[in-house]
């Protein structure tokens, strides 16, 4: 009598932890650099009473295994801003945190108070040379090109340092658009990246919302139908607790 509200309990709590993960998509849609995640859900058969036999009954289950991003690359946006860097196709940029190096798309950065290329958190960003890049009071006119060479009218002050990752669903979002992972990286020797622009969300808004309403009206109906389900097993225990 329980299985039918077991196997209805594992569909709503694995929907729960789906709302959870398309909430957070919808949040991050204006998020520069955003990847996308969606849940990957397996399917278990257990055998319940009596089901040593060869015709036995086995009951399905479903469970979330695990969560997969999205690494496809998102609309390129133009700020007009010389210190916005957009990296096209396979690559994230270098960043040194104080937990050390650590992986970006957002390319949203900024010069701090003593001249360094610094992300939007503070970050410095690192060169091929894993240096930083220092800019002086005299350099008005910055520019950054296509293959990740940055100068100013006074000369060249080193290469973005960009790279690759054998396996991205390894990579772990730690916030403030970072990733982090135990991989060893793979520098991209010809890297595409784009002046004055941003890598917007991936996350399609009108997709994420309709998966939202999808999500709810399914957790509700279950809900609906443990309560029913409830409702059937104490009548039932009722009628046959009744003296006769």
């Amino acid at each position: 009598m329980e299985n039918t509200s077991l196997i209805a309990l594992s569909r709503q709590g694995a929907l729960r932890r789906q709302m959870n993960i398309v909430a957070n998509n919808i949040a991050n849609m204006n998020t520069t650099g955003f990847k996308g995640e969606k849940m990957m859900f397996v399917q278990h058969l257990v055998r319940s009473r009596g089901g040593e036999s060869i015709l036995g009954e086995r009951i399905a289950f479903v469970r979330d295994v695990a969560t997969m991003r999205d690494v496809s690359e998102g609309p390129l946006l133009s700020t007009g801003n010389p210190l916005d860097i957009a990296v096209r196709g396979d690559g994230y940029l270098v960043v040194e945190t104080e937990q050390g190096n650590r992986y970006t798309r957002n390319g949203h950065l900024r010069l701090d108070d003593t001249g360094q290329l610094v992300t939007g958190q503070g970050d410095r960003l690192l060169s091929t040379g894993d240096q930083p890049f220092f800019f002086s009071p005299e350099d008005k006119q910055i520019n950054i090109s296509r293959d990740g060479t940055v100068s100013t009218e006074n000369g060249e002050l080193g290469k973005l340092k960009v790279v690759r990752f054998e396996n991205q669903q390894q990579l772990r979002q730690i916030g403030g658009g970072l990733f982090a992972t135990e991989q060893q990286p793979e520098e991209v020797e010809k890297p595409d990246i784009v002046q004055g622009m941003l890598e917007g969300s991936n996350v399609n808004a009108i997709i994420e919302m309709t998966r939202m309403i999808e999500t709810q009206r399914a957790y509700a109906s279950i809900g609906d139908f443990i309560k029913s389900e409830d409702d059937r097993i104490k009548t039932m225990i009722k009628e046959l607790a009744a003296p006769v």
